[in-house]
């Protein structure tokens, strides 16, 4: 595998100085960013086969072992604070479990009957996505994981370093993150590493766009919970609505934090017409300010 081949390139890396060696590591890094943007049309389709499940309902899920699984983890957590997606709707494995996320844990991620426990126990269905990352292309947690999860129907998207491996041959969408060999052979951290988190992060970015959890670049799905949001809905809602700080905080107040319906009732809806108006529109915030404009008799801003 050419995660794991030994290049010649790198055969004296420990005699260099650490100037050189730092200059290899971090053109290691452009590779990395390199094989992702190859493989743009591959994130593209699978996000876009991502995306109707999704919005009718499914679970979103991420699968991998060791770096690979941590990396996918990390994904998957930001989703919520950054896009206010739900928990429930949020599916984590990684070999070895929670120990798993801050240390090595031996073996795991050889353990293939609890991969398929953990799948089967979570009740994966069909409009369910499984998102399974392995540098390899051959975890055995990880691949059973998948197989576990396409045969119960849902999608399954492999994100993997080496090409023609069963991770990436198996799965319904297949990206391919061409990095080559490593600085220090094996040590699939570096550039296939770096990769992997660019990849991830573009997938579900694009998902979570096109599901109209972002508006003119700004987190407009976020829910005001604490001081440090309640603070950026504000800043959100001054932007798009350029009304007063006095107006967006009663807004945002009445809309229990929502910032998407705190913008519609400054444009004056009241609660339950702008909760119709953002189901209309499918939750996309520039339909749904299309739906208001469009409206005869204009309400009194609230």
């Amino acid at each position: 595998m050419e995660t794991e081949r030994h290049s010649p390139r790198y055969n004296a890396i420990d005699a260099w100085s650490p100037d050189d060696i730092l200059e290899a590591m971090i053109e290691g890094q452009f590779t990395a960013v390199a094989a992702v943007r190859a493989a743009r049309k591959a994130i593209e389709g699978a996000a876009l086969a991502i995306e109707p499940r999704l919005r009718d309902g499914g679970r979103l899920a991420y699968a991998g072992a060791g770096t690979s699984g941590r990396l996918a983890v990390q994904d998957g957590a930001e989703l919520t604070p950054t896009f206010s997606w739900p928990q429930e709707r949020l599916l984590l494995f990684i070999a070895g479990g929670r120990e798993a996320l801050v240390r090595s844990v031996e073996g795991a991620e050889d353990e293939t009957e609890e991969a398929v426990k953990l799948v089967q126990r979570c009740e994966i269905a069909p409009l369910d996505v499984l998102i399974a990352v392995a540098a390899s292309g051959t975890a055995p947690f990880t691949l059973a994981c998948l197989r576990e999860a396409k045969r119960c129907g849902a999608l399954t998207i492999a994100i993997a370093n080496n090409r023609d491996t069963p991770l990436l041959a198996e799965a319904d969408h297949a990206i391919w993150l061409d990095t080559g060999p490593e600085p220090i052979a094996g040590s699939t951290r570096m550039k296939a590493g770096t990769a992997q988190r660019i990849a991830l992060n573009l997938l579900s970015s694009l998902v979570m766009i096109r599901l109209g959890r972002v508006y003119r670049g700004l987190m407009v799905d976020l829910k005001a919970v604490n001081k440090k949001l309640i603070r950026r809905g504000e800043k959100i809602l001054l932007e798009l609505s350029g009304r007063s700080r006095e107006e967006v905080h009663g807004a945002l107040r009445r809309a229990e934090g929502n910032v998407k319906t705190a913008l519609l009732l400054l444009e004056g809806c009241d609660p339950d017409e702008a909760a119709k108006v953002l189901h209309r529109s499918g939750g996309q915030l520039r339909a749904a300010r299309a739906l208001i404009k469009t409206r005869t008799g204009p309400k009194k801003p609230v």
